[in-house]
């Protein structure tokens, strides 16, 4: 059974730095694409941010890019998003989502699978 677990989300300052992680099992984590997307409060969802399997591709939302940061450790099967220069408009619940075979990191709409979030309020 797949599952996958965000934690690391608080309540932070503007300017503040935060960590988030997803957890899974019950899958070849090394063997997917994964995303992280998020939802701001009346809005619809938005893709954040991708990677690829090794790690070594990976691609932001023009919103986020230059300050968020995916990576991911295969080992341990974990996807994180690490957040610096968090701004209020960043204030949203935060999902990791796996990506199916051959499909595209952005088409979150055709995810397979997703965490159940976690939240990340950011005051000014």
């Amino acid at each position: 059974q797949v599952h996958l677990v965000e934690s690391g989300g608080d309540l932070v300052q503007a300017g503040g730095s935060l960590r988030l992680s997803c957890v899974t099992s019950g899958f070849v984590f090394s063997s997917y694409y994964m995303s992280w997307v998020r939802q701001a409060p009346g809005k619809g969802p938005e893709w954040v941010s991708g990677i690829n399997t090794s790690g070594a591709n990976t691609w932001y939302a023009d919103s986020v890019k230059g300050r968020f940061t995916i990576s991911r450790d295969n080992a341990k099967n974990t996807l994180y998003l690490e957040m610096k220069s968090l701004k209020p408009e960043d204030t949203a619940h935060y999902y990791c989502a796996r990506v199916p075979w051959g499909g595209d990191v952005k088409e979150k709409e055709k995810y397979d699978y997703w965490g159940q979030g976690t939240q990340v309020t950011v005051t000014s």
